[in-house]
């Protein structure tokens, strides 16, 4: 297979079970098969990239992550840093304008004796564009353009039976280059609204670049999420170090900002700012100084930066950030993170205990949750509709409001559209 290919990727190869190792391996004349099974799984691979490096085939491609000292490694989106990664050199770095985020393309040699990675030879494409075309246009960086509100609504709706986004289309519309925050009590269902998010994203919207960042997360709801998501996903579990957590965090919106540079839209779904908060207050240095609950305030700028950098870009592309806060989970410093992020939003999705206890799902509290701006993502008639859906839950609300979501749910479930549920809405008044 290496000899009728004249590429091989290094991620595809190192992705391949043993036992697929040892039939390429016996397919090119490495050795005979008898003395492949009792080989390493780190062997064989070695053996095959050498092989493939003779003949000048071997190319690699990852996300670039630069460090202090100049240099940087290009990293695979769904795995960890480790010997797989490939090195670049400070002056291919600098050759090229390189800056974290950007995913290159290139041919690739095996690491010598001594060396722990794979090294660049040469650089072929930057961002899945040829070199030369990336040298030949000015790259704005992504703090030097100009946010606006977002105009374009990201309609969610797909199936009638999903409610969870038809309800997040009429209250908490999301537009490109909305910030928004899902505020959730545990088990509420905070996790599955942003699955079926990713999931109307990926159908309504498939030119939107999808990514999901999952932050001391269980391992099961990682692998649940990446066979469930048509994304990258960019994950670090619980078990991990803070300093994994942050880093996986960090290259996710460097990888986004890289995106919007080039005039693309881009949603990231976090799970969630508070373990990312969490995380960063352990990882970084202290400054001395506590506010209540035990947080650093040097350790909320960081997670502020990433929930910022969420925007709508005048010059074309756009940013959507929407991350899970988690509140009445018992702690103190969560309420503090929660006090601390929840006017930095412009959408603001609220979940409600009391009706995932009844198994009222999705469990929205449709009186608290809203967007800034709306009327930029409405047409003026469904506006209208909206307030005046609006008015008539705040008069059903006197009595709770999980009695004016119940009420809501029950109607809407008996309906196949939002636009049917208005209609019908505007008959009965």
């Amino acid at each position: 297979m290496v000899t009728t290919q004249q590429t091989v990727d290094v991620a595809e190869l190192g992705a391949k079970s043993k036992d697929e190792l040892v039939a390429l391996a016996a397919d090119v004349g490495i050795s005979d098969s008898s003395s492949l099974v009792n080989m390493r799984r780190e062997d064989l691979l070695s053996r095959l990239f050498q092989a493939a490096s003779a003949q000048q085939s071997l190319v690699a491609s990852g996300i670039l992550e630069t460090m202090d000292e100049g240099y940087g490694f290009l990293r695979q989106v769904n795995s960890h840093s480790g010997t797989g990664d490939v090195y670049i050199s400070q002056s291919q770095i600098r050759r090229f304008g390189l800056r974290t985020g950007d995913t290159v393309t290139g041919q690739v040699r095996p690491p010598k004796e001594g060396e722990r990675y794979f090294g660049l030879v040469r650089v072929e494409k930057i961002n899945l564009m040829e070199t030369d075309q990336v040298q030949s246009r000015s790259r704005v960086q992504f703090e030097h353009m100009t946010p606006i509100f977002p105009e374009k609504q990201m309609v969610l709706e797909t199936e009638g039976s999903i409610l969870a986004t038809r309800m997040v289309d009429l209250f908490a519309p999301i537009g490109l280059g909305q910030r928004g925050l899902i505020v959730s009590p545990p088990k509420a269902g905070k996790t599955t609204i942003l699955k079926q998010i990713a999931h109307a994203v990926s159908i309504n919207h498939p030119n939107l670049a999808l990514m999901v960042v999952l932050i001391g997360e269980r391992p099961e709801e990682v692998t649940d999420m990446r066979r469930a998501v048509k994304g990258d996903v960019f994950a670090s579990t619980f078990d991990e170090s803070v300093e994994e957590q942050c880093r996986v965090g960090e290259l996710a919106l460097e990888r986004a900002k890289r995106l919007v540079e080039f005039g693309q839209d881009v949603i990231i779904l976090l799970d969630s700012i508070t373990r990312l908060t969490r995380a960063y207050n352990l990882a970084v240095p202290s400054s001395g100084r506590t506010l209540s609950g035990g947080v650093d305030p040097i350790a909320l700028y960081p997670p502020k930066k990433f929930i910022g950098a969420a925007r709508n870009i005048e010059e074309g592309g756009s940013l959507t950030i929407i991350a899970n806060c988690l509140i009445d989970t018992g702690s103190r410093m969560d309420e503090v993170i929660y006090e601390e992020f929840k006017g930095t939003g412009n959408m603001e999705l609220h979940l409600d205990r009391r009706l995932a206890e009844k198994r009222y799902f999705p469990a929205i509290d449709i009186v608290r949750s809203g967007t800034r701006r709306e009327e930029l993502l409405f047409s003026e008639d469904t506006l209208k509709q909206i307030w005046l859906l609006r008015r008539m839950i705040g008069l059903i609300s006197s009595d709770g409001a999980s009695n004016a979501t119940e009420r809501v749910l029950e109607r809407m479930s008996k309906t196949g559209n939002n636009q049917e549920f208005l209609e019908n809405l505007n008959k009965e008044v």
